[in-house]
């Protein structure tokens, strides 16, 4: 036991070694062991003759500050974690027997006010990256798979992990991945500023396709344009499975919640794309098997006849298994009331995500008025639905960036006045419910291209730049959709 062997102090009695220990020996081994060499090749190349062979103490340290900020991050300095603190530094970090147990860490305030230290890039990520750009290594991605790893597991060291410390991990991620960007060092996935209508994620993987990697995936999403509050949400999801993963892995017990998710907002806000890429991070994770979208709205799981309801919702339901159910509109399974087949539906579908609980993950997406009310009709979409993600509009300069991303993408050229008009027409669209956002900016881009066309046909042999080039004369709003006349509505 540490207490017995490095102090006689009172304190609370040592968990007995198994899983918990190697939780963070483990990742601290790994962390220390392939980041030394690393460190002491780089002093060798500055001071000529100081033997490459001992690991520097900077590295072990750096780890050791690395667990106690994420262990800070939410103040609470659990029993569970200061143990596995000690397990990992004793017998690497000369000073640290002589603070046996936990609470000898606590008086030392060993961890008190560490958070800090995961708000800047350190000293030794700093060399690395320097070294990297100088020498076209990859030894800052090293140390950012074993830190982001090691802070993971620090999270796991309780039954449930902390939104803060899972928080402080995601802040921490961005602020190495920032310091990577500065110096133009490359890092893995996703072409910065895609829209979420056009980005990769898009498509669905076949099932022979082998699992993307997550940081892939996570680049992908940092990649999109605009949605910050929804890729935040999504990286805390992320790594809360990723936590869970890892007690699971070692046979630790982990608190059971619900993986199925509502989706609120506009239309063209980039739901079904993150959708899929949430599809595609949940079958990276081992939540589900294949990691394919499927989307269905009222019209796909309603029938017109009694009984005929309940067979396409499994029908339906049954094709997304090991993937992700998008349910588009969900709010309208509710609006016919108790007679209503959509009731059907949603009883069908309440008891098929019970008994398939395992298999696969729904998503319930819609307006957020409407899909608050659908959630609080029917007792099991509320504990089984309990966690929401808004998708907010746009704003006008992520609109034009999108308008912009599809004229390059489709090897357009959008000079600052035709950027200008497009900016213009984005301003004078109203707000209001059911805005159409991402595809306002495809609608626009449409009928910029066939305006180009039309102008273009005048001119006899026109250059690669003017085929290319849309100007401000082509950027003009498509026509408006007819309002239906009430003789239209009723037939006449």
């Amino acid at each position: 036991m540490l207490a017995g062997r490095w102090s006689g102090s009172a304190g609370p009695a040592r968990q007995t070694d198994g899983p918990m220990d190697d939780l963070l020996e483990a990742p601290v081994r790994q962390f220390i062991d392939d980041l030394s060499p690393v460190l002491a090749q780089i002093a060798h190349d500055i001071v000529p003759g100081m033997p490459p062979d001992k690991p520097p103490m900077d590295v072990t340290v750096e780890a050791f500050n690395l667990v106690a900020a994420v262990v800070d991050a939410d103040g609470r300095h659990t029993d569970a974690e200061l143990w596995a603190l000690i397990g990992a530094f004793a017998s690497r970090l000369p000073s640290l027997p002589a603070y046996a147990t936990p609470d000898d860490v606590r008086e030392a305030q060993l961890v008190a006010g560490k958070r800090s230290w995961l708000a800047a890039p350190s000293l030794l990520f700093d060399i690395l990256v320097e070294t990297d750009r100088r020498q076209r290594t990859r030894h800052a991605w090293t140390y950012y798979e074993r830190a982001i790893r090691l802070a993971h597991n620090v999270c796991a060291l309780d039954a449930v992990a902390s939104e803060s410390e899972l928080a402080a991990v995601e802040r921490f991620r961005n602020v190495l991945l920032r310091a990577l960007d500065r110096r133009g060092l490359p890092r893995p996935g996703g072409a910065a500023g895609a829209p979420a209508s056009d980005a990769a994620a898009a498509r669905s993987p076949a099932p022979e396709e082998p699992a993307r990697p997550i940081e892939e995936l996570l680049a992908e999403l940092d990649g999109l344009i605009g949605l910050a509050p929804v890729k935040a949400e999504v990286k805390l999801v992320t790594n809360l499975l990723q936590v869970q993963k890892l007690r699971e892995d070692r046979g630790l017990p982990v608190v059971e919640s619900s993986r199925h998710l509502v989706f609120t907002g506009n239309p063209g806000t980039g739901k079904t794309t993150v959708a899929r890429l949430l599809a595609q991070i949940y079958r990276t994770l081992r939540v589900v098997e294949k990691g394919h979208l499927v989307e269905t709205d009222r019209a796909g799981l309603v029938a017109g006849y009694v009984g005929q309801t309940a067979l396409k919702v499994k029908e339906v339901f049954d094709s997304a298994l090991g993937g992700v159910l998008l349910i588009d509109e969900a709010y309208a399974l509710a609006r016919g009331g108790d007679k209503d087949f959509g009731q059907e539906a949603t009883d069908t579908l309440v008891k098929l995500i019970e008994d398939h609980r395992d298999d696969i993950v729904v998503v319930a997406a819609g307006y957020p008025d409407e899909m608050h009310k659908f959630v609080e009709s029917n007792p099991g979409l509320r504990s089984r639905f309990p966690k929401t993600i808004h998708f907010p509009d746009y704003t006008n300069d992520e609109l034009v960036s999108i308008f912009e991303s599809m004229c390059k993408k489709s090897s357009y050229t959008c000079g600052a006045e035709a950027k200008a008009a497009a900016s213009r027409y984005f301003q004078s669209q109203p707000r209001d419910k059911g805005f159409g956002n991402g595809r306002l900016a495809r609608n626009l881009f449409e009928s910029a291209m066939a305006h180009q066309a039309s102008r273009l046909v005048t001119i006899s042999e026109p250059t690669n730049e003017q085929l290319m080039e849309l100007l401000a004369e082509d950027v003009v709003p498509p026509p408006a959709a007819p309002v239906p006349t009430a003789e239209a509505v009723m037939g006449g």
